[in-house]
C-alpha cells in the first residue's frame, strides 16, 4: 500500500506533453489550415469536373454545326494552349502527375515552384479546359493531381508545417479520391505510384487530405461511381478472358508507354534539336492529325472516352473495332503536343475499346466483365501500378465481386507491359523534370525548349 508520507512526483514530460500538443493554438491553427487546404482540393476537383463537362459540350456542339470546324479549332486551340503553357505558366504540360513526383525529390524551393505552385494550378485547370474544348483526347484526373499537390504545398507553407514530401503526396491522393469519387484509389495511388514505398509518417496527412476532400466532393455531387453501379461479374469459368484480356492489355498499354516516352524524347532532340525549338508548329501537326483521327472515326476519338466506355459498361453499344487503336493514337498526338491534359480517362476508355474487341471473340463470357478486366488490363500497362488500376476500376464501377480477376489480369498486364517499356512512363518524365532542373541548377544550357517538356 502505498504511503501517504510519499512525495508527489510530476507526471513525466512523455506523458504530459500530448495534452499540451492537443490544446495548443498554434497546432490547431496548423490542423485547420491543412483540413482547409484538403477541403479546397475536393471542392477544386468538383468545379474542374463540371467545368470538364462544359468545355466537351462546347466541342461537340461546334463539331456538330460543321464536321470540318476540327480541322480548324483543334490545330489553332492546341497550338494556343501549347504557347501559352510554354510561356505564361511553363511547368503545367503533360498530365501534372510526373511533376508531383518530381517534386518530392527537389529541395531547392525556386525549382519546386517551377513544378507546383498556385500559378501553375489555376493555368492547369483553364488550359486543360481549352483542349476538351478543342477536342483533345485528355483527361481531367491526372491535372487534378498536379492541382492537389499545390494546394495542399501552399497550405503546409502557411501552416508552418513543413514535411513538404508528405503533404505533396496527400494533395496527389486527395487529387484522384476527389476525382473520381474513389478514396481507397487516391491511397493506394500515392502509395503504389508516387511514393513507391508506403511511409509511416506521412500515412495519416494522407488519410486526412482523402477524407477531407472526399467529404467535400460527396457533399456536392453526391455518394456515386464514377462509371455507375455495374453489374458484372467473373467467375473461374472466365479464365480466358482474365488471360486475354491481360496479354492485350499488357502489350498495348506498354506500347502505348514506349511510343509516348520515344516520340516525346524524339521531338525534344531530334534533328540535332530542331524539332523541340518549333513546339508551336508540333502543336499545329498533332492537332491537324487529331482531327483527322476524329473525322475518320465519326467523332469519336475526342474527348475523355468517358461516355464511349460508359456506353459499353451500360450494354448500350459496342464499339466498333477501330476504336481502341484510334483512341489510343490521339491520346498519344494529345500527349505530345506540349498541353496540359492526363491520360486517366482516355486510357479508361482505350480499355473499354479492347474489351469490346475480345468480348467478341469470347461469346461465352459477360461482356460488361470482359470490359471491366480490359480497362484495368490496359491501365495496368499503361502506369505499371496495378494496384492503383484494379482498385481505382472497382470503386469507378461498384463491382467488388470482380477483384480477385482484376487483380489477375492486372498483375498479366503489368508483367508484359515491362517487358515491352522497362520504365514506368510517369517515373520516367519525372525523372526528365529532375535533369532538367538539375541542369539548370548547374547553370549549363539546357536542351532545347527543356522546360516545356510535354509529359502526359
Amino acid at each position: 500500500m502505498p504511503s501517504a508520507n510519499r512525495p508527489h512526483h510530476p507526471l513525466p514530460n512523455r506523458l504530459r506533453r500530448p495534452r499540451h500538443v492537443w490544446m495548443s493554438p498554434r497546432n490547431w491553427r496548423r490542423r485547420l489550415l491543412f483540413w482547409s487546404g484538403a477541403g479546397a482540393v475536393g471542392l477544386v476537383a468538383v468545379l474542374f469536373a463540371v467545368a470538364a463537362d462544359y468545355a466537351q459540350q462546347l466541342f461537340r456542339l461546334a463539331e456538330s454545326a460543321s464536321p470540318w470546324l476540327p480541322f480548324l479549332l483543334t490545330p489553332l486551340g492546341l497550338a494556343f494552349s501549347a504557347w501559352v503553357a510554354l510561356k505564361v505558366v511553363p511547368g503545367s504540360q503533360g498530365s501534372g502527375i510526373p511533376q508531383a513526383i518530381a517534386a518530392r525529390h527537389v529541395q531547392d524551393p525556386a525549382a519546386k515552384r517551377r513544378l507546383l505552385s498556385p500559378r501553375i494550378a489555376v493555368g492547369k485547370i483553364l488550359l486543360t479546359l481549352v483542349g476538351l474544348a478543342c477536342g483533345a483526347s485528355i483527361g481531367r484526373e491526372g491535372p487534378t493531381v498536379q492541382v492537389g499537390a499545390s494546394i495542399m504545398l501552399l497550405a503546409g507553407s502557411l501552416a508552418g508545417l513543413g514535411r513538404e514530401p508528405g503533404l505533396i503526396l496527400a494533395g496527389g491522393a486527395a487529387g484522384v479520391a476527389a476525382a473520381f469519387n474513389t478514396p481507397l484509389a487516391g491511397i493506394v495511388f500515392a502509395i503504389e505510384e508516387m511514393a513507391r514505398s508506403f511511409e509511416k509518417r506521412t500515412s495519416s496527412l494522407v488519410l486526412i487530405a482523402v477524407v477531407a476532400a472526399g467529404l467535400v466532393a460527396v457533399g456536392l455531387l453526391g455518394n456515386y461511381a464514377y462509371f455507375g453501379h455495374t453489374a458484372a461479374s467473373a467467375n473461374w469459368h472466365d479464365w480466358e478472358a482474365v488471360l486475354a484480356t491481360g496479354v492485350v492489355g499488357g502489350l498495348a498499354g506498354g506500347g502505348f508507354s514506349s511510343l509516348l516516352l520515344w516520340l516525346t524524347r524524339w521531338i525534344r532532340c531530334g534533328l540535332g534539336g530542331r524539332i523541340g525549338r518549333h513546339p508551336l508548329l508540333v502543336a499545329l501537326v498533332c492537332g491537324l492529325a487529331l482531327a483527322a483521327v476524329g473525322a475518320a472515326t465519326g467523332g469519336l476519338t475526342f474527348g475523355t472516352g468517358y461516355e464511349q466506355a460508359r456506353a459499353v459498361l451500360d450494354g448500350v453499344e459496342t464499339l466498333p473495332w477501330y476504336y481502341a487503336p484510334a483512341k489510343l493514337l490521339a491520346t498519344v498526338l494529345s500527349g505530345i503536343c506540349g498541353i496540359p491534359g492526363g491520360i486517366f480517362s482516355p486510357s479508361l476508355s482505350v480499355g473499354a475499346g479492347i474489351g469490346s474487341i475480345v468480348g467478341g471473340l469470347l461469346p461465352d463470357s459477360p461482356l460488361g466483365a470482359v470490359v471491366l478486366l480490359s480497362m484495368v488490363a490496359y491501365f495496368a500497362g499503361v502506369v505499371q501500378a496495378p494496384l492503383t488500376a484494379v482498385v481505382i476500376v472497382m470503386e469507378m464501377s461498384a463491382s467488388p465481386e470482380m477483384l480477385l480477376p482484376l487483380m489477375l489480369s492486372a498483375a498479366l498486364a503489368t508483367t508484359l507491359s515491362r517487358l515491352v517499356c522497362p520504365h514506368s512512363v510517369y517515373h520516367a518524365m519525372a525523372d526528365a523534370f529532375l535533369a532538367v532542373l538539375k541542369t539548370d541548377a548547374a547553370g549549363k544550357p539546357a536542351p532545347p525548349k527543356a522546360s516545356a517538356i510535354p509529359t502526359p
